[in-house]
């Protein structure tokens, strides 16, 4: 197994910088924020280190050299908009496409993603809404060899309060994904916080979903007891549910990983920054990457 990161927590750096430091720093591999360049529009949404609109051969020969000449591989390429938008959707899917066609440019097996969700509609709706887009976008993912791996975020924040922008945030919404779309390339990209976060066991998923489970995202999540007391489960963790680095939180990661291990995964433990003590600074960015990463050095072999 292999310890990386979400490139998206850096914006400011670009690939090549990007890796010398990955690389001085003791990681192995980058997943790589591949949104279209139209600036931020959510915390680290259009943050590009791949232009994958003029990405051709060479340019992904080239970039697999640059990385290959610092011992780094690359996990998956990162975006994560939300495909079940009314209005945004299209937009996404057309990008989603081409992310899709980097990476298999790029030689990269994994893209990571999310399902996405109309924030007004049912679940029902939306599984009815997934049905019909889904299917396809999985399907051309597979002529090109490529896996999709879903990150489990409920995409859920004040403006987007009840219902959040991604469906696939549980195991009874994992299954009913899977009973529609049971293609082999088609899986989790299973972050524990968000697990947490909704009274969910953390340890179990992996177990049940071993052979979905792509691609490994390492974030923490504190519970802020006294907000939770004040406002209720009711407010879905909006004023109560904290980011942390992997080591801060709740997470109980010696048992986390032991099933990953248990399941016969090898592949990434990609560490998604997003905590707001660490956030400032570009410097304290990348202090932030050197607790985790030195906090889970013991279990990565």
């Amino acid at each position: 197994m292999k310890l990386g990161f979400v490139t998206a927590a850096l914006p400011g750096i670009k690939l090549e910088p990007l890796a010398d430091w990955a690389s001085e720093s003791g990681f192995g591999m980058l997943e790589i924020a591949c949104w279209p360049d139209l600036g931020p529009s959510r915390r680290y949404g259009g943050v590009t280190h791949i232009d994958v609109d003029g990405l051709d051969k060479q340019g992904a020969r080239a970039i697999r050299s640059m990385l290959n000449d610092r011992n780094l591989d690359i996990s998956s390429l990162a975006y994560y908009p939300n495909p079940l938008d009314p209005e945004s959707g299209p937009g996404a899917i057309e990008h989603l496409k081409k992310v899709i066609d980097a990476a298999e440019k790029l030689e990269v097996e994994i893209v990571g993603t999310f399902v996405g969700a109309d924030q007004t509609k049912s679940a029902d709706e939306n599984f009815e809404a997934f049905a019909k887009v889904w299917p396809p976008i999985v399907r051309y993912a597979s002529e090109r060899g490529i896996k999709i791996a879903i990150e489990n975020c409920p995409m859920l924040w004040k403006q987007t309060w009840p219902g959040g922008q991604n469906i696939a945030f549980s195991p009874v919404h994992w299954r009913r994904m899977f009973e529609t779309i049971p293609d082999d390339n088609f899986g989790l990209n299973i972050d524990p916080s968000h697990l947490i976060w909704q009274f969910i066991d953390e340890i179990r998923p992996i177990y049940e979903f071993r052979d979905r489970i792509f691609h490994a995202h390492a974030k923490d999540m504190a519970i802020d007891r006294e907000a939770l007391y004040q406002h209720g489960v009711i407010d879905v963790g909006v004023n109560w549910a904290i980011p942390k680095l992997p080591g801060l939180g709740e997470v109980r990661w010696g048992a986390w990983m032991s099933a990953l291990y248990s399941i016969g995964y090898d592949w990434v433990v990609s560490i998604e920054h997003e905590d707001r003590a660490f956030e400032a600074t570009e410097d304290l960015v990348k202090r932030g990457f050197y607790l985790t990463r030195d906090f889970l050095k013991p279990y990565i072999v």
